[in-house]
């Protein structure tokens, strides 16, 4: 069944862009354009809810703990501001994610996946599989090539996410926010070195192989 995806942002143009976006992936959606008429159409059938800040009437900020109690699904805020510390008062308030405007629609349909994906399998085991990489998310190993291999935290978690969305760009600022989840350390130079080694470790189990390609200027992708 497809999942349905609430959308509250005042801006027609967006709504609508967001509604069109979302409809082409496969997503139901349903748009308000304001906080209360957000709440009001929220129901037991919304799968995920894109929240923008800047509402008429009620506030994104406001209307969070609202929605969270009425049905209790990921919310990702859709924001223009930029600041950290802004980010993590949206989490203190139950938003799972965080995406600033404007964003590439290949970013958002990632992040859409991966909290929908999270949510659908908390509590359960899973293993993802791309080309001849098995990654168990129970017991946290990586078996590439009949090889089983030794991940660092951050290591596995990249790879977890990519192989989370095979078909899209996982792009820079979506891996800082979920692999290392806004810490400070986070930057282009320690990503470069965790691909690097992430490539090195899968390269020796299979020399013949190449399963992680960069998207200049954007971010990394499973090599098609």
């Amino acid at each position: 069944m497809n999942k349905t995806i609430l959308i509250i942002e005042d801006d027609p143009e967006i709504n609508d862009m967001l509604r069109i976006l979302l409809g082409q992936n496969g997503y139901r959606t349903i748009s308000a354009y304001s906080g209360t008429e957000g709440i009001l159409a929220h129901n037991s059938e919304i799968n995920l809810i894109l929240l923008d800040l800047m509402l008429p009437g009620k506030r994104g900020e406001e209307i969070i703990g609202e929605l969270k109690k009425k049905h209790n699904v990921p919310v990702i805020v859709m924001s223009a501001i930029h600041d950290v510390d802004k980010k993590v008062d949206m989490f203190s308030l139950g938003a799972e994610d965080y995406i600033t405007k404007p964003f590439h629609n290949d970013e958002l349909l990632a992040r859409i996946a991966v909290r929908l994906r999270m949510n659908t399998n908390s509590g359960k085991s899973e293993n993802l599989k791309y080309k001849d990489i098995e990654l168990n998310t129970e017991d946290f190993s990586v078996i590439c090539n009949g090889v089983e291999i030794e991940l660092s935290k951050h290591e596995f978690a990249l790879l977890e996410m990519l192989m989370e969305n095979p078909k899209r760009t996982c792009t820079k600022s979506m891996i800082y926010d979920t692999v290392w989840d806004y810490e400070n350390s986070a930057d282009d130079n320690t990503l470069n070195v965790h691909i690097s080694k992430l490539r090195k470790k899968l390269k020796k189990c299979n020399p013949d192989e190449e399963y992680i390609e960069t998207v200049w200027g954007i971010g990394y992708r499973l090599k098609k």
